[in-house]
């Protein structure tokens, strides 16, 4: 004989299988939930019989309660992203309900007070208590504090907030770009703020459109009790023959029951929508989002079994409803504490599992650990760069228009490092109050070296002709080099470029204003420790030459200060092991960093020169002539290190019109030649060449490639 035991374990009504069935319920949610959503649809149309609408109206005051207990125990608004959505489904479960209340209320209201349902019957008759004038007076006065205060309230916060977040989110993302850009933070922070800033922006934008759900529901409730309570009365007395006494107190307990059952919950949402707000993206499906968040805190399902339980033993409401849905709830409280996980999204790595947008709420970014408050010795550290931006130009940190003013300055950075080989520091943007609204200024070191007013809004033209601009707008000066230009609308841009005017938008204004500064100032940006770093990052293949040559030949500071001498004259020191290969060669007979800085010069020959070629193959050159070299030979003084140009005043003048004379000429005819000296004279006669045409490439016969073909324009 079989084992008894043996069947029981396979029968479809085991503990096994039960389980098995409920885990594949589970894994179905999506279709559970959509067709949860078209039975609210259905109920607008198809009646419900009264044992069904009572126990969908103790749905609708569990969904109420769970939603304001998971409000109140919520930690921030982006926990519940998801309420616009649940605001929705609960505002068409109401009025579906309304609907299917209506329509027995005025077909089966003749049949007595409990013709649409206990539930409604139980509200109206425990409000009223026998009492039809009293009942009215309570019901527009519950009505009146949902509609007036309440929702009302909820709708302006959802409006105000979402307008102020909208508002502050470019001081936002500038912080987190400045954080970026000092190296507070890095780039997986940084996008994880950007994406809880976007969330929490289309959160309360979401809500300032989701408030209307709440004043559109208390509007249909009075239009609903209205109907009620006249059209029942009408129908009760013309068609159904009850008097107008026996017509009043039935249709008044009936539409007052249903006035309180439909405005209860929507006065319980309201004040969570009030809460929420005043305390953001979905990620994946809605039905993920809803079940998993409202699931957070098991204690919200736990305190609503309790509620549930009491309302069961009131008096008149209908215990079985009541304590079937305390009962559930209580076990999914008990079931989430023992399962945490049950209904929350798949761990990362599984398969359905959402990628992780944000991190850990209140992890500290790298760099910022320990640090409570400013102490002393932080307001001693100094940025290199630093861009300071009117409360007018925020925008600008994330122009829609164009390349936003942070991503060109990334690749302003990424330009110096390949045109120079030298890694500019980090830009740190932030406002300044102080300033007019559209003024910004650029520091190095702390030290103002340059500043503008720009239109955020508008886009600044320059005539290459050098003409005069004849388009409407507001005439003005190019920050960076002076010229005449223009701000002219948005609208106007394909007039301008038609006329071969040049169009530069408000951020490429502040960039390039940037890149001159950066070029000026490009030798005290090369710090001691950015020297190190250069040399540290060099190949293994040139690590040999690194030791051999420092510190035995020469320091790190004095690699430095011939690096800070090419970048001054802006040469790029990419090249760094050739560089590095001519400081060893001239520092065995010398330590003047000037000639050491000319001797790696004449190696980077071919290098300048290139640089130097124009677009015809050609380098053009203007020649210092003997007399003028032999006036700078006799006007050097000192020996070795201790050299230095002793010449007379007028002839220093002399020299600098004869020579910005013939470079306008050139100028004027659309060349721009370099200016060739003797090896011997070339640093001094580029320190007087500096201070009146700081651009004039200033060259050395050594440092022209043998196979460079020049074109000798004239002489000075």
């Amino acid at each position: 004989m079989a084992d008894p035991a043996v069947p029981a374990l396979s029968s479809p009504f085991s503990f096994a299988n039960i389980s098995t069935q409920a885990g594949i319920l589970s894994k179905r949610r999506d279709i559970f939930f959509a067709v949860g959503i078209i039975c609210i649809l259905i109920t607008l149309i198809l009646p419900l019989p009264p044992f069904l609408l009572d126990f969908s109206l103790s749905v609708s005051i569990t969904l109420s309660v769970i939603i304001l207990m998971t409000v109140l125990f919520v930690e921030k608004p982006l926990h519940l992203s998801s309420f616009p959505t649940i605001l929705l489904i609960v505002t068409m479960l109401r009025l579906s309900l309304n609907i299917a209340s209506v329509r027995l209320i005025l077909s089966r209201g003749h049949e007595g007070t409990a013709a649409a349902g206990h539930v409604i019957q139980a509200f109206g008759g425990f409000v009223m208590g026998g009492q039809v004038v009293i009942g009215a007076i309570i019901f527009g006065i519950l009505t009146i504090i949902n509609f007036v205060v309440i929702t009302k309230g909820s709708g302006r916060i959802a409006e105000v907030s979402a307008r102020f977040s909208l508002d502050a989110m470019p001081g936002k993302q500038m912080a987190i770009d400045a954080d970026l850009s000092a190296g507070l933070i890095n780039e997986e922070v940084a996008k994880s703020r950007r994406k809880e800033l976007e969330d929490e922006s289309n959160f309360f934008g979401a809500m300032d459109g989701a408030s209307k759900f709440v004043r559109g529901d208390a509007i249909a409730g009075l239009l609903i009790t209205f109907i009620n309570f006249v059209a029942g009365i009408i129908i009760g007395v013309v068609q159904n023959g009850m008097t107008f006494n026996a017509a009043l107190h039935t249709y008044t307990t009936l539409t007052i029951g249903d006035g309180l059952v439909s405005q209860i919950p929507a006065l319980i949402v309201s004040t969570a929508a009030g809460i929420l707000v005043t305390k953001s993206g979905v990620a994946g499906s809605a039905e993920k989002a809803v079940l998993s968040q409202l699931s957070r805190n098991p204690t919200a399902l736990g305190i609503t079994s309790g509620f549930l339980f009491v309302m069961s033993a009131l008096p008149g409401i209908p215990m079985l409803p009541f304590l079937i849905l305390s009962g559930a709830t209580g076990y999914a409280c008990w079931y989430l504490f023992k399962h945490p996980d049950a209904l929350q999204p798949a761990a990362p790595g599984k398969p359905g599992a959402p990628k992780q947008l944000t991190g850990p709420a209140g992890s500290v970014p790298p760099g910022e650990a320990g640090k409570s408050e400013e102490q002393p010795g932080d307001f001693l550290q100094i940025d290199a760069l630093r861009l300071e931006l009117g409360y007018g130009l925020l925008p600008l940190i994330n122009y829609q228009k164009g390349h936003r003013l942070t991503e060109q300055i990334k690749a302003l950075r990424k330009q110096m490092a390949r045109e120079l080989g030298f890694v500019i520091p980090a830009v740190r943007i932030q406002d300044n109050m102080q300033l007019p609204p559209n003024t910004y200024v650029i520091k190095v070191k702390e030290i103002e070296s340059g500043r503008g007013d720009i239109r955020p809004d508008m886009l600044l033209v320059m005539n290459p002709a050098g003409a005069k601009i004849t388009l409407p707008g507001e005439e003005t000066v190019e920050p960076t080099f002076g010229l005449p230009a223009m701000w002219i609308a948005e609208h106007q841009r394909e007039e301008a470029l038609f006329r071969n005017y040049t169009v530069v938008d408000p951020p490429t204004v502040i960039t390039t204003h940037l890149t001159e500064m950066v070029k000026d100032n490009m030798a005290e940006l090369l710090s001691y420790a950015e020297t190190q770093k250069l040399l540290d990052d060099l190949g293994k293949t040139q690590q040999k030459l690194v030791s051999e040559t420092i510190p035995a030949q020469i320091s790190v500071g004095g690699v430095q200060r011939v690096l800070q001498n090419l970048l001054r004259e802006m040469v790029s020191v990419r090249d760094l092991s050739t560089i590095l290969e001519a400081i060893a060669e001239a520092s065995r007979s010398t330590q003047n960093i000037v000639t050491i800085t000319e001797h790696v010069r004449g190696r980077l020959a071919r290098q300048l020169s290139h640089a130097n070629t124009t677009e015809g193959g050609y380098i053009p050159i203007v020649a210092l002539s003997p007399a003028w070299e032999q006036t700078f030979v006799e006007a050097i003084s000192g020996t070795g290190e201790e050299k230095t140009l002793s010449m007379a005043p007028s002839r220093i003048q002399e020299f600098i019109a004869t020579t910005r004379a013939t470079f306008d000429k050139f100028a004027a005819q659309g060349e721009l030649p370099v200016l060739l000296t003797s090896p011997a004279i070339r640093p001094y006669v580029r320190s007087i060449v500096e201070r009146f045409r700081a651009s004039t490439i200033v060259l050395s016969q050594n440092e022209i490639y043998p196979k460079a073909r020049i074109k000798t324009l004239g002489q000075i």
